[in-house]
Order: C-alpha cells, then sequence, then structure tokens
C-alpha cells in the first residue's frame, strides 16, 4: 500500500552504499582454523554441521563479512551465490533464486525472510540497517517453515549478533574509518561482566558521508539535497544464566538513519542512444540529476526481543522468543526525477513535475514457542507455534501522504493521497520429526499450518474524489518438508527433499471502481538434490546443488483488467516454473584462502495475458484468455522478474608473515550478477531490462597482535549500474568508495 504501489508503483528510492566492514572479536588462533573447523548452522533450532544436514545455505562469519566489505543486505548478493537485491530507497526486492518479492508495495509480504537474533524483521522496508558487532550471518536457500517462525517461499536470512560472554572478562573491540565523500566513521563494542552469573554487552555504529550526486535544480542551479548519510545505531544486550539450566538474554536495537535523499533519474536518461538509433538529448550520467521538488530520506525505529531457555536434565529445551518493533519512515521525492517539463524521448509523452511525500508508522509483534528434543538420539523432534502481528499506519491528516502530479501548484484535484491502517496478522503451528534409520541415513519428516489475515481501513482521496476501503481477507495454508539425507562416508554426504513454501494474500487499493478483488496466496513447492564433499582434511570443501521449483499463483502487478490505465496486483493462475544448479568452493592452504559460488538458473512464466500500465491501451485484457486490444500481451514463457541467469562470487586472501606477530594480508573479492528484467513486460525501450553488476573489491591489511590496520576499496571499476527501477525511475548502485580503517581489539 505503500505509494499506492498498485496505482502508480511509487514506493522509496535505492542507494546501495558500501562502507568499510565492521570488526568481530575473533582471535588470531580462530582465524587459523576457520577453514579446518565445522561450519555449525544454528538457524535450524539445532548446532548441524552444515556439511552434513540436508538443506542449501551459507554461513559468512563476522570475519568474513569485514574482509568481503559486507556492511548491509546490499552488499549480501556480492558474496553469496543466488542472492539478488534490487534496492529502491528504504526498502527493497530481496530475492534468492528468483522468488521473494518483486512489487513495491506495502500489502505484498515478501518470500525471503530476514531474522535478527531470532526475530523476523519488519517485511521488506527498514533495511538499510547496518551489519555491526555480527558473530554470523547464515542463508538458507529454499522454502523455510517447519523448523523455523515464519513461513518462507524463496529462503530465510539469519543475522546473527554477538551475545554477552558470563565469565569471558572485559573484552571487545574499537573501530574508526575515514574514507571518501568525506566518510567519517566509527563503532565499538564491548562485553562487560556484572558476576558470574550475569553478562552485559554494548555496541554502537555510526557513519557520515556526503552523497554521491552532483543534483542541479531550476535553470541549473546547484541543489543542496543530496544523499547525505548520517547513520547511528546502538544495541545493548543483557544475558542471565542463574543455573546450567536456564538462559534469558534481552537484546535492544535502536536505529536512526538519515539517508539524507534518493536521487533517481528517469530511465529514458541513461540511454545514450534512443531505440530509433537517434543520439539521446537527454542522456546523463546516473549520478548527475536534475530536480525541483524538495527530496529527503529517514528511518527510526527501535527492536526489543527477549529469549528464555530452559533444558531439562534429561536434554529437553524449551524456549520462548518475543519481540516487539517499532518504527517510522519518512520519504519524499520528485517522482519526475526532472527540473523541467518536456516529453520523454520515447514514448513522446508529456513528463509533467511530479512530486511524492509520506511518512509512514509500522508496529510488528513477533512471540515464537519451540520445544525441542536432544540431539543425541536417534528419533528426534521439534515442537512450533508463532505468531506476527504486523500493522502500517498511515497518519492523519491526507498531507501526510501526497502523490502531486501537477507540482509545484498544489491541486488537490491533481493529489492522491490517503490515511488509514492495515493491519496483517499470521498465525502458524509447526514440527519437524528426524529418524536415523541406519547411523549413514537420516529421514526427516515436517508440516506446518499457518492462518493469516489482512486487514486495510483506508481513506483515499483520489484526485478529489473520497474513496473508502474497508476489507478483510484471510488465507491459510499446509505446508510441509521431507527429506534423506546420506552420509557416503565421513566427508562426502548426499541429500534430497521436496519442501512447499506457502506467501500469504492480499489487499488491492480502491481505483474509483469500487473496491477491486484480493489477490490469493502463493505457494512454492522445491525439488531438490545435493552433495556436500570435504577433501584434504578439511582444507577443501564443495557443495554441488540442483533444484527445481513449481510456483503456483505467482503475485504480480498489472493493468486492471477491464480499466488498464489503472493497476492491480492478482495472480498468475498457470504455474511458473523455476530450476538451476549452484555450487560453492572453500578452500584454506597455508596462508592462501579462496572461497567461491555460482547460481545457473532458468525460470519460466506459465500461461498469462496482461496489458503493460505504463502503454496506452483499450478494451479489456482477460488474463486467461487475452483480448483485442493491441497492449494485450501474452507473458508466457518470460522470464520471472529479479531472476538473472547467473550470478558468481569469488574471494580470495593470502597471508604474510612479516616476522614477530605482524601479517600483512592482501585481500580481492568480486560479485557478477547477470542482467536482469525488472518487469514482466520486458519493454527494453521502458527500461526494464536492468545491466549485469560487476563489482570488484581489494583490501591490503597490516595486523599486530590486537591492532589491524586496512587499506579498502569498494567497487574498483566504479560501475555505475542501476540498482533498481521503480515508478520508472533508475535508482544507482554505489560509486567506488575507498578508504582506511583502524581497528584495536582488546
Amino acid at each position: 500500500m505503500r505509494g499506492a504501489g498498485i496505482l502508480f508503483g511509487v514506493s522509496t528510492a535505492a542507494l546501495a552504499w558500501s562502507a568499510p566492514a565492521m570488526a568481530q572479536d575473533a582471535t588470531d588462533d580462530q582465524t587459523a582454523n576457520a577453514a579446518e573447523a565445522e561450519i555449525v548452522v544454528t538457524a535450524t533450532r539445532r548446532a548441524e554441521n552444515l556439511m552434513q544436514t540436508a538443506i542449501s545455505g551459507s554461513v559468512l562469519t563476522g570475519d568474513d563479512l569485514a574482509n568481503r566489505g559486507v556492511v548491509n543486505v546490499d552488499a549480501l548478493q556480492f558474496a553469496t551465490p543466488s542472492i539478488v537485491v534490487n534496492n529502491f530507497g528504504q526498502g527493497n526486492d530481496f530475492n534468492v533464486r528468483g522468488i521473494g518479492k518483486a512489487e513495491h508495495n506495502t500489502q505484498t509480504t515478501t518470500g525471503v525472510i530476514t531474522y535478527r537474533d531470532g526475530v523476523p524483521t519488519f517485511p521488506g522496508y527498514f533495511q538499510g540497517e547496518p551489519y555491526y558487532d555480527v558473530a554470523n550471518i547464515q542463508v538458507l536457500r529454499g522454502p523455510q517453515g517447519t523448523i523455523v517462525g515464519q513461513n518462507a517461499t524463496g529462503g530465510a536470512v539469519f543475522v546473527n549478533s554477538n551475545e554477552p560472554v558470563i565469565g569471558g572478562g572485559v573484552h571487545g573491540y574499537i573501530q574508526a574509518s575515514i574514507g571518501n565523500y568525506d566518510e567519517l566513521g566509527g563503532q565499538f563494542a564491548v562485553n562487560v561482566p556484572v558476576s558470574d552469573t550475569f553478562a552485559a554487552r554494548f555496541a554502537f555504529y555510526g557513519q557520515r558521508r556526503d552523497g554521491f550526486y552532483n543534483i542541479t535544480g531550476p535553470g541549473g542551479s546547484k541543489s543542496k539535497e543530496n544523499n547525505d548519510l548520517g547513520i547511528a545505531a546502538g544495541r545493548i544486550s543483557f544475558k542471565w544464566e542463574p543455573s546450567a539450566n536456564f538462559t534469558l538474554l534481552s537484546m535492544t536495537d535502536l536505529d536512526y538513519l538519515d539517508f539524507g535523499a534518493y536521487p533517481a533519474n528517469p530511465y529514458y536518461q541513461s540511454f545514450e542512444t534512443l531505440p530509433n538509433g537517434a543520439p539521446n538529448p537527454t542522456y546523463t550520467d546516473l549520478f548527475d540529476i536534475s530536480a525541483n521538488a524538495p527530496m529527503s530520506a529517514r528511518d527510526k525505529f527501535f527492536r526489543s526481543i527477549l529469549k528464555a531457555e530452559y533444558t531439562t536434565d534429561g536434554g529437553y529445551r524449551f524456549r520462548s522468543i518475543s519481540s516487539i518493533q517499532r518504527g517510522n519512515t519518512q520519504y519524499e521525492a520528485d517522482l519526475d526525477g526532472t527540473s523541467s517539463d518536456f516529453n520523454n524521448p520515447i514514448t513522446g509523452a508529456p513528463v509533467a513535475s511530479q512530486y511524492f511525500y509520506d511518512t509512514v508508522n509500522e508496529h510488528q509483534y513477533t512471540q515464537e514457542f519451540n520445544i525441542i528434543s536432544p540431539d543425541d538420539r536417534r528419533f528426534t523432534w521439534l515442537l512450533g507455534a508463532f505468531g506476527v502481528w504486523n500493522n502500517y499506519y498511515f497518519p492523519a491528516p491526507f498531507s501526510n501522504f501526497v502523490i502531486d502530479v501537477a507540482y509545484p501548484f498544489n491541486l488537490v484535484a491533481a493529489q492522491y493521497n490517503l490515511k488509514g491502517y492495515n493491519k496483517t496478522r499470521s498465525l502458524a503451528a509447526f514440527g519437524q520429526v528426524g529418524f536415523q534409520i541406519t547411523p549413514a541415513l537420516k529421514l526427516e519428516v515436517g508440516g506446518r499450518y499457518t492462518a493469516s489475515r489482512s486487514t486495510n481501513l483506508v481513506d483515499v482521496r483520489q484526485y478529489g474524489t473520497p474513496l473508502l476501503s474497508d476489507q478483510t481477507v484471510k488465507s491459510d495454508n499446509f505446508s510441509y518438508k521431507a527429506s534423506l539425507g546420506w552420509e557416503a562416508s565421513p566427508t562426502q554426504y548426499v541429500y534430497g527433499f521436496v519442501a512447499t513454501g506457502f506467501r500469504p494474500g492480499g489487499l488491492n487499493l480502491p481505483v474509483g471502481l469500487g473496491d477491486p478483488p484480493p489477490f490469493k496466496s502463493e505457494k512454492v513447492t522445491s525439488y531438490e538434490a545435493g552433495w556436500k564433499g570435504e577433501f584434504a582434511d578439511g582444507h577443501l570443501r564443495t557443495t554441488l546443488t540442483g533444484f527445481y521449483n513449481r510456483y503456483e499463483k505467482f503475485q504480480v502487478i498489472i493493468g486492471y483488467p477491464t480499466f488498464p490505465t489503472f493497476g492491480i496486483e492478482l495472480n498468475v493462475e498457470d504455474p511458473t516454473t523455476i530450476y538451476g544448479v549452484e555450487a560453492e568452493l572453500e578452500a584454506h592452504f597455508g596462508g592462501l584462502r579462496v572461497s567461491a559460488g555460482v547460481n545457473a538458473l532458468k525460470s519460466s512464466l506459465g500461461e498469462f495475458y496482461a496489458s503493460d500500465p505504463r502503454r496506452p491501451a483499450t478494451g479489456a485484457c482477460d488474463p486467461l484468455t487475452g483480448g483485442p486490444g493491441a497492449n494485450c500481451i501474452a507473458l508466457e514463457g518470460r522470464d520471472q522478474t529479479y531472476a538473472p541467469n547467473f550470478t558468481f562470487n569469488f574471494a580470495a586472501e593470502y597471508e604474510i608473515p612479516l616476522g614477530d606477530t605482524a601479517k600483512l594480508t592482501p585481500r580481492v573479492n568480486f560479485g557478477h550478477i547477470a542482467a536482469q528484467w525488472a518487469t514482466l513486460f520486458e519493454d527494453r525501450a521502458l527500461g526494464d531490462r536492468l545491466e549485469s553488476r560487476n563489482i570488484l573489491n581489494a583490501q591490503l591489511e597490516w595486523r599486530r597482535g590486537g591492532l589491524a590496520v586496512t587499506a579498502y576499496a569498494t567497487n574498483l571499476t566504479d560501475q555505475h549500474y542501476p540498482g533498481a527501477l521503480n515508478s520508472g525511475l533508475y535508482f544507482a548502485g554505489a560509486p567506488r568508495q575507498y578508504g582506511i580503517k583502524v581497528m584495536k581489539v582488546f
């Protein structure tokens, strides 16, 4: 619902910023033995060896994040295979294997759930939260839900912060950084022992940076409204262990994220040559922008988590985790991305001066209960119950949500306004059992029942015409997973599974035609088989995975079937198929460390007809049978949106001893994401083809004892690429950045 996305696709803009990554607590011995140690995944609610578990996933330690320049979700896509993030500002489209979220609005939930310290975060917005003082990030690919809180169709990402250590003494780190664009940053964390049963940890992150853009206003005058960055984030954690059986952990985050603005260019200004072969008179670089409307972007929120776990003497665990999250996101933009009125050089249509502003409050509450059997039994089981309540509030008056298509005249007849709320609720019960058929062969079966509800009570003023929407939609689902894993030898593991995932339906906003029908829930059935192997005493690890997804009732925004001038979200009734292969490698020999990941993917939309709301249309266009209109397009066989057919990532470092305890370590990492389609209409002339991304980062670190000095550079080739397409605007990914960071571990 944010930005009336169904009507106009208006939402927030995209800025993928990269900066020096956080330092983590890690001893030199831990670093030296990282390749030989087990890769442990805890997202399954058990501590399991990833190389002997029937899941497809990746684990990045805090050191991995720092060494690869992964400071937020945008950079994560260049460090692990199959992830694509298209950032349109304070929200993003996060997809794993082509499944996740492809529509820019609040009423569409996400198929990739991001967890922070065990609880799901806001679904799609407030995603600019930095990664700092992180212990590890675990990425699980494919449907999730029989072992963890929220149902997911595409995958789940678990960001786990460093917890207080009881009996660990006073320890921590402090880091400062300086870089181009007048960047200054700092962070620290400290573990404070209070008693032999209680400890606290305090962490802080701060950063400021000048904007990347050259913005001019009317008449070419220089504008000060850039994307100057100012971030302050803090976390306070307490852990209490009054006995060996009981642990209580609280973690509270406070974030104030001022992104300055999300400037964006009209897509057509990025074409040097027009489709007819003529030079484009409006061509500019992505970072050269004109604007005549004010721009700003700011998030502020808090998240408080309480975890309680009791383990019986027999090893049975009773676990509860609760969260409260509240935030406000405020955004305004020059919606046409220019400072004057003229005609679109591709379509010939007039480009009017347009403006957008909103401030939205979002509240989310979650509760999960688990009962988990001991790990060391032939028969294991897990039971869980989960609830999430997520509410969007669009506060009165109407001036708090404005789409103005005749800016700056402030005409009610040229504005779309709304106030009200959208409330969602999802309740679930889930469980999984495992049976060790033989010492080398294990069967696991799980199921989940989910009941969801979404309610709109929205007061709309559409170009002066009052409209009221008071609707509720409900959906429920039973999803499941069945897997078989075979430990062929202590170093070779083969597995296969079938799993389903569910994403609830939602509501469309009124468009002057009465309340349009709600869109239905969607379901993914995934078939996967994989091999995991270790060689050279664990110095070399490899995985190979094949997957096939049947995607039913895919949710998409198209032109309203009987009135294509407007947009509506509905379902593709014919199944979409997505299939491919993934491979990962990790090697450690002496001072050399190498890791790589690759994904090859093919997607194909089922039979479907739709009108592109960006093109003139006449007559009805039935999604199932089509119609006579010139803009009624057969979409069968087209690629899924945000599903590039190839991704690749590579990282390498070599540690050079300098005598005494000093070491010099050069590092390089590279991420490639192939070109992708931003809409199902695949209209290059309207900017739908997002070019490939090739991001090269490098570091040179000198370390002695607990002191490290690192020179870093991100996006070394300074590729200027569109990070997302939304509302006809291109939002640029971050340009080249470089600097120095100094870190002291104590």
